[in-house]
């Protein structure tokens, strides 16, 4: 069964945490027992997607036991997926955290190298599907891994002006610049990358609408949402203008999660297609916000972003400007 939400995640990973008292140099650091979650940007966003009450399929690569393992926890979660076989073994992450300061300490491995047969059964399988059971949104998210080229993203986002499914991008370098390139439906640079998008350094406040107008006219997408981090979003489009979505004070655990949750929440409130894009985009900000109330890599919890959009709602004249 094909769902109306995809998301593609070439570079997923096994997530470990751990707890210890203080990491120093030169000593054994005794740990906490590691507990594991399945990661990588398009994974999780159908994770944040499930835990807001929505349905979606995750596409992967998946090698070795740590693409069992990955698969055994998706299948616990009840995540709808699909991985694809790669020879050579699935990413691990590990993050650490102290006890004493609740500093977090993040490790990213760049994944296996992947080979051209391996990269290209996501975008052969998709182009398999018949038309009218194309799903309605394919959320890109990630990093790619070694082997992968960096049009990656640029060819689905010609197979998705092609075929007229709508494309929602989230990565950055090359990846981001080459799609845009292509045009897609939607892009959630955070501030570096939206700098990168028009080739700069960075962005002040002054000129940052200025530059989103000339994205959006360049064709580089329909719907651009700046990450603004603790500040929130800022939302653009042709249609509905620009504005800004503040975050609510909250008390914060880690910001592990947010982007995601904030993507699978936009793209769950698109499809249901009863609500305008800033208020699609309130909602992808009371999940990142509800995502950064949670401790280590743990995503949105539902009853958090109802209440969060609530508040978001009552308090339009402070969180919209």
């Amino acid at each position: 069964m094909m769902h109306d939400i995809l998301t593609i995640t070439l570079n997923p990973a096994l997530d470990k945490s751990t707890y210890t008292n203080r990491v120093q140099p030169e000593r054994k650091i005794r740990c906490s027992t590691p507990y594991y979650e399945p990661g990588g940007g398009g994974i999780n966003v159908s994770r944040a997607i499930k835990k807001l009450g929505g349905n979606s399929c995750a596409w992967f690569l998946s090698g070795g036991p740590s693409g069992e393992k990955l698969c055994s926890l998706l299948k616990e979660e009840g995540i709808n997926f699909k991985a694809m076989k790669a020879k050579n073994w699935t990413r691990e992450n590990l993050m650490v955290m102290e006890e004493n300061t609740g500093n977090q300490f993040r490790f990213g491995m760049p994944g296996p190298e992947t080979s051209e047969e391996e990269w290209k059964q996501c975008l052969e399988k998709l182009e398999e599907i018949p038309n009218k059971e194309l799903p309605k949104y394919v959320v890109a998210s990630g990093s790619l891994p070694p082997g992968v080229p960096d049009d990656f993203y640029l060819q689905l986002a010609q197979m998705a002006n092609r075929r007229g499914f709508r494309l929602i991008v989230d990565t950055s370098g090359d990846a981001l610049l080459k799609a845009a390139g292509e045009g897609v439906y939607l892009l959630k640079p955070n501030q570096n990358e939206f700098a990168a998008l028009v080739g700069k350094e960075e962005v002040s406040a002054l000129e940052q609408e200025q530059i989103a107008v000339q994205i959006l006219e360049e064709g580089k997408c329909k719907v651009l949402v700046v990450s603004l981090g603790p500040r929130g979003a800022m939302v653009a489009s042709k249609e509905a203008g620009i504005s800004y979505i503040m975050t609510p004070p909250v008390k914060q655990k880690s910001a592990v999660g947010a982007g995601d949750s904030m993507v699978g929440a936009m793209v769950m409130s698109l499809l249901k297609g009863n609500m305008n894009i800033d208020e699609v985009v309130r909602y992808g900000v009371a999940a990142g916000t509800a995502a950064t109330m949670t401790p280590g890599s743990e995503l949105c919890k539902k009853e958090d972003t109802e209440k969060i959009y609530q508040w978001l709602l009552e308090h339009r004249e402070l969180t919209n400007i």
